[in-house]
């Protein structure tokens, strides 16, 4: 990818034994001084992916170029403490015997004094630990760890930094609150990054381009929006949101298509010629319906039993079955609290529709 920072092209590790690829034939890059970030659920190769990248796992194929140096590739591998790469763990791995300030310090105490010096308490300052520089580990919380973790891997002046789920021991709150502080952090330091979470909110907090991936192929690698509104897939549409699909048949009105589902009409204008060769006149589709999609309205004739329904603070997440069987989602006001086994009535309002080639059975 031209003008790419970082630029990883056909990118394949394979472990012996295996039938499929951990990481198969991706390809992705990031500007100087982006935030990427992969998502996927467990075992999908994103972990091994950045490993890679950091010269901790053999490449079985494809290349890895960084500052238009390649890193990684056919007959070179450079080594990974030659590569200038910081990498933020799950566990903090910080030295429980040496305070902030020396912790920060171990990947620059072969610099010179004053030099080290400097970096050191610019770094402190940088995350905002300034006070707590000769505190040990143990006497800080959760949130200051994964901070001196994160000095400590800037501290040498990385031209990558790249982070392993570094929240995952946090509780939800504090997750949120750091997630924005580590963005703010990186963004001071000018540095690009490549993250990987399990956590969509926490995707889209920080990063600037997000990949899904999947059976270790990357599915998509887009920005927030693009990834929620034009899923490259179903398994995206799926993974992105809560969503589901639900049946349509497809009619044509001008330029419009006219699409009747079991919740009522959908109309949705002609993106171009490909729209009306793909869909034809008396044939179906299915409508990816996102939480957001589903409006709860007591007036309106489609009611819906409530299934399930999980407390998000302001609003309810609800999981209904229509008549039909049909299952969707509903982000409902928390005021409206409705009993499981209980008949509400509910109305599409969805403005942006996305469409997909009904699946096989």
């Amino acid at each position: 990818m031209k003008g790419m920072f970082i630029d990883i092209n056909d990118l394949q590790v394979r472990y012996p034994g295996r039938d499929r690829a951990a990481v198969d034939r991706v390809s992705l890059g990031l500007e100087k001084g982006q935030m990427g970030v992969l998502i996927g659920p467990s075992g999908c190769g994103k972990t091994t992916l950045l490993r890679a990248v950091a010269g901790l796992e053999p490449l079985s194929g494809g290349v890895i170029r960084m500052n238009d140096q390649i890193i990684g590739g056919a007959g070179v591998h450079l080594a990974a403490e030659s590569r200038r790469i910081g990498m933020v763990f799950q566990d903090y791995a910080l030295f429980p015997h040496l305070s902030v300030e020396k912790n920060i310090g171990f990947g620059v105490a072969h610099w010179p004094s004053a030099k080290r010096h400097a970096r050191v308490r610019d770094m402190l300052s940088l995350v905002g630990l300034t006070p707590s520089a000769q505190r040990y580990p143990h006497e800080l919380s959760g949130g200051q760890q994964q901070r001196v973790a994160l000095a400590r891997a800037l501290a040498p002046e990385p031209l990558l930094l790249l982070l392993d789920e570094p929240f995952s021991n946090l509780d939800v709150d504090l997750r949120e609150r750091l997630a924005q502080e580590l963005r703010e952090i990186l963004q001071l330091a000018q540095i690009t990054a490549l993250f990987v979470t399990h956590d969509q909110m926490e995707a889209f907090a920080l990063g600037d381009v997000i990949g899904v991936m999947h059976h270790g192929q990357l599915q998509q690698w887009d920005d927030a929006y693009h990834l929620y509104h034009q899923p490259a897939n179903r398994f995206v549409a799926e993974f992105i949101g809560h969503g589901v699909f639900v049946p349509a048949a497809i009619a044509r009105e001008d330029q419009t298509l006219v699409l009747q589902t079991p919740l009522g009409q959908l109309r949705k204008p002609a993106d171009g010629p490909l729209e009306w060769e793909t869909w034809q006149t008396d044939s179906t589709c299915d409508v990816l319906l996102r939480a957001d999609d589903i409006v709860h309205d007591d007036e309106a004739p489609v009611k819906a039993e409530i299934l399930r329904k999980a407390f998000r603070g302001s609003e309810f997440l609800y999981t209904l079955r229509l008549d039909s069987g049909q299952t969707v989602m509903a982000h409902v006001p928390s005021h409206h609290d409705h009993h499981v086994g209980e008949w509400i009535g509910i109305k599409m309002q969805a403005d942006h529709v996305v469409l997909f080639t009904q699946a096989q059975v």
